[in-house]
Order: C-alpha cells, then structure tokens, then sequence
C-alpha cells in the first residue's frame, strides 16, 4: 500500500495512509491509551470553538508571523509537555483540543488540485490494524462502521470549527488588534534574573478598549468578544504553567545559571 502523497505531514503524523475498504477492509480499531505523541510538544493548535473551555486549563496564545494561529500552551519551552508523565500518560484531568483528539485520523487531500478530502490515518500510530481485538473499521459489505463514521463525522466537524477559526483571525486582522507578546515571569530564588518568554501574538487590551462602542457591540453580538476576553483571561495561567514546568524540573537555564527562556 502506498501512502499518500505528502509534501510536508501535520504535526504528531509521522505517515498518512487513506482509509478504505479495499486494503483495511478486515482491519480494527484499538484504543489509543498512550498519550506519547504530545510529549514533545508544548503548543497544540486550537480552534475559536474551544477557546471557553481551554481557557480553563492553558494559556491561549497565537503564533507569530503573517498568518497567525491561536494554540494552547503546554509548556513555555520547546519540546517540554508539562502534562504528559513519564508514564506517557495525561497527569491530570483536562481538555484536550480536537486536534490532538482525532489522531491518529486526519482528512486529507491525496491529489493537488483536488479539493476532495479523503479519511486518512497515521500507521505508526498503532491505533489500526489487521488484529484480532478491537472495533471493525467496515463491515462485511464493505461499508464503513458506525464507528468509522463518527470518526469521520468528528473530522469533518473539526474542518468546519477549522474555518470558523480562520473567519475569526481574519476579523482579528481587519481590528489589527493583534500585538507581540512578552509575558516576564519571575521566580523568588532569582529575583534579578526574570523568564521572559517572546515568540507568541496576544491581543492587544488597549487597542480593545479604543474600539468604538458600535464595533463592541457587533463583536458581542457575533460571539467574538466573548472569544477575546477567553484567551485574555487565559494568559493568567502563564505563570501556573511556568510553575508547573519549574516543579518537573523543565525550566532550562544558560551556562551562568540563568534563565534560557524561548516560546515558539
């Protein structure tokens, strides 16, 4: 079976195969019970759908440059993943973006020029495969399972939250609320010394405050504003994640002892 083709693969995929009935059609399902795949990663992207209920538990940033794109921080350093174990398990109960969710599934487009997407999956994943246990993937007719379709239902799902993201950075863009983050962290044993983490977009409070009462009230109405104020209210947890990366031990430092702070 070849793979698809793939210029550049998305993160956490490390191959893409299409799903279908010809190759997988006596294939299953298992259960991804390892959370691995995000325990090099510090900044999972998210879509505006979720900003309420991530806000909860990350920083909610945007990534740097012409077209940015919000995420949710991890971590505050590259690589470090301060809620995967060693177990390489989640430690503690939180919400998880549907990006990471729906690994290793993913709709893809196999053909430039095409638009149509197809239902892919990640091998290495070992999610899927020809074994004994776990859910069919089609059934004896060759149609896919009422598991299967929810797996693409959800995929497609995220694709629709995906351009509603999009509409909303652009609405962001025409505001030009949008700034270049600084958060500067400082721990007690290093008072002179503060973290301060760059690299990152957050929207600009006093650019907010000089919108006209008109725009305001549009951005209310819409749902946006309630959007913006979620991922301000979210960047109160930058100094909890510091903490929590200083606790595990996954603060770097420089060669003098202080601190190496980066966010990409």
């Amino acid at each position: 079976m070849a793979s698809a083709p793939q210029p550049q693969l998305p993160l956490f995929y490390n191959d893409l195969l299409p799903l279908n009935s010809r190759d997988h059609a006596d294939w299953k399902a298992g259960s991804l019970d390892s959370a691995a795949y995000l325990a090099a990663t510090h900044a999972i992207p998210l879509t505006s759908d979720e900003f309420v209920d991530a806000q909860r538990d990350f920083p909610i940033v945007f990534t740097a440059g012409e077209n940015p794109l919000p995420i949710a921080l991890f971590g505050l350093n590259e690589g470090v993943n301060t809620f995967v174990g060693d177990d390489m398990k989640l430690n503690q109960p939180v919400y998880l973006p549907a990006y990471a969710r729906r690994y290793p599934f993913i709709l893809a487009k196999l053909q430039q020029g095409n638009d149509d997407m197809s239902l892919c999956f990640d091998p290495t994943a070992g999610l899927v495969g020809k074994t004994e246990d776990g859910v069919a993937i089609f059934n004896a007719e060759g149609q896919p399972t009422d598991y299967t379709q929810g797996v693409l239902d959800f995929c497609r799902r995220f694709e629709e939250a995906g351009q509603r993201t999009k509409l909303f950075m652009d609405e962001l863009a025409k505001l030009d609320i949008l700034m270049d983050g600084e958060i500067a962290i400082t721990r007690n044993d290093m008072p002179d010394k503060p973290f301060v983490y760059r690299g990152f977009r957050m929207v600009d409070e006093a650019k907010l405050r000089e919108l006209t009462p008109e725009k305001l009230d549009t951005l209310a109405k819409n749902g946006m504003l309630m959007l913006i104020y979620a991922h301000l209210f979210s960047l109160n947890l930058m100094r909890t994640l510091f903490e929590r990366q200083l606790a595990q031990g996954k603060v770097p430092l420089t060669n003098d002892g202080g601190p190496a702070p980066v966010l990409n």
